[in-house]
This record gives structure tokens, C-alpha cells and sequence, in this order.
């Protein structure tokens, strides 16, 4: 299985616990792209809807191309009445847009899995002259909030967190500069997260290379995680930081 498709192994527990994204970087990035009926609009790997809703709410003519087949399942479960949602499962990578052009195309912790040749200059060409591309994504921290807890959660890491793949990053957004692109700008938008010890296990179980974490590991490795939040009240706290990234197409 090609490891990008390792969250498409999950779709139910995907849809459940992974996150959503701020009202605010909503509301700023559909101010800033002038986002509503009159606007073609792409996204790219969905997933299950986790960055749809505000977007698609707009009344924009929205298409989303997503490479797994469970999770589009689920995506025309969700919005398939919808009469301004269209959706292609396909691979952005080999799809071809037959000349289509968008005025606004957006990813939500997605584009980091695509070649930044592809990503980059893909986009580009796809997107009309003054169009935007956005980026956004989540820096997670619960170590502020409980510095015990975490290092408790370490040493679980340090002793069984052995995954056969390891999600290797590597993905420069601010490259996009590189391919063409203008008026780079980053902002950041602030939540707040808590869960309780089995509410965490499932949430860290969508992340890519807890999917594929095998035994001997994988059993010690959940059970020690477990054990470490209820030892520190049975709780995780994050502080959390919305990161957006738009640039422009001259």
C-alpha cells in the first residue's frame, strides 16, 4: 500500500477525531480570496471534510479531488446533494483538468504529500491570473500545558514508537515563490483542544505513522500512552496554532 493511503484504511475513526480548523482562518481567507457564488474553487485531498464546510457554505462552485476511495465514499455521503459539490477520485498528481481553470485552490494538511515540483507548479497552472493558493495546517502543543505529561509520553514514544515508515517531511511551503508564485503572506489563528485517555488514543491513532504501527510495538505502545494520560488526571491539553499560507498568481 502506497503510504499516502494509510488514512483512507480508517475512515471512520479519520472522520471522528481528526481536526477541523478556526472559524477565524476561515472567515479571513474567504474575505481575502472573495469567496461566494461567482468563485470555481478546488481542494485538494479533503480527506472527509475536515476544511469543507466553510468553503463549500459560501455557495462557491466547488470541486475536490481526493485520492482515497473510503474517504470519498464518505465525501459523497456527506455532500453529494449538494448542488454546488462536485468531487473526482483521482490522484492531483496524474489528473488531468482538461484546461480547467480555478480562481481559488486550497489545502488543508495535504499539499505537504505532493512533490513540490507538482505541487507548486500544478497549482499554478491551474489557477487564473490573480487567483490564490492556500495552505493551511496545525502546530499541536500539549507540552506547555502539562511539561510531566508529556515527558511521560516520551519515554512511551522513545521505548515503542517504532513504525516500519516513518512520514518523512521535508516540504517547504514558503517555496512556492519559487514556481511563480507572489505576495507570500503567513498568519496564525489560536484553539484549544482537550481530551480524555480513550479520546486521545483514537485521535493520535489517525496520525500516519501511528496507522502503521505493528506488533510487538503497537499494543505496549497505545496501552503506555493510555496509562501515562491517566496518571496525570486523564486529560490532554493543547494549545494549538492554526498556520495559513496564501500566495498569489500574478
Amino acid at each position: 500500500m502506497e503510504y499516502r493511503l494509510c488514512f483512507d484504511t480508517i475512515p471512520e475513526q479519520f472522520d471522528k477525531w481528526r481536526i477541523h480548523y478556526s472559524d477565524e482562518l476561515f472567515a479571513h481567507i474567504i474575505d481575502k480570496a472573495h469567496i461566494g457564488r461567482n468563485t470555481k474553487v478546488l481542494e485538494l485531498g479533503p480527506g472527509t471534510g475536515q476544511a469543507t464546510d466553510p468553503i463549500l457554505d459560501t455557495g462557491c462552485d466547488y470541486t475536490a479531488i481526493e485520492l482515497g476511495k473510503n474517504f470519498s465514499e464518505i465525501l459523497r455521503k456527506k455532500y453529494g446533494g449538494r448542488g454546488n459539490y462536485r468531487l473526482i477520485n483521482d490522484d492531483f498528481i496524474t489528473h488531468y483538468f482538461n484546461g480547467e481553470k480555478f480562481d481559488f485552490i486550497y489545502s488543508a494538511a495535504t499539499i505537504q504529500w505532493i512533490p513540490e515540483k507538482v505541487a507548486f507548479g500544478k497549482t499554478f497552472e491551474l489557477l487564473k491570473s490573480g487567483g490564490i493558493l492556500a495552505m493551511m495546517y496545525l502546530h499541536g502543543d500539549y507540552e506547555t500545558p502539562d511539561p510531566a505529561l508529556f515527558a511521560d509520553i516520551q519515554k512511551v514514544y522513545d521505548k515503542y514508537f517504532k513504525p516500519p515508515t516513518s512520514y518523512k517531511g521535508g516540504f517547504v511551503y514558503d517555496n512556492a515563490v519559487n514556481y511563480g508564485f507572489t505576495e507570500l503572506e503567513t498568519r496564525y489563528f489560536k484553539g484549544r483542544r482537550e481530551y480524555t485517555a480513550d479520546e486521545y488514543i483514537q485521535y493520535i491513532g489517525t496520525h500516519s505513522d501511528h496507522i502503521t504501527l505493528e506488533e510487538p510495538y503497537r499494543t505496549p505502545f497505545f496501552e503506555g500512552v493510555y496509562e501515562a494520560v491517566q496518571a496525570h488526571g486523564g486529560k490532554v491539553v493543547y494549545n494549538d496554532t492554526y498556520i495559513l499560507k496564501t500566495v498569489r498568481k500574478p
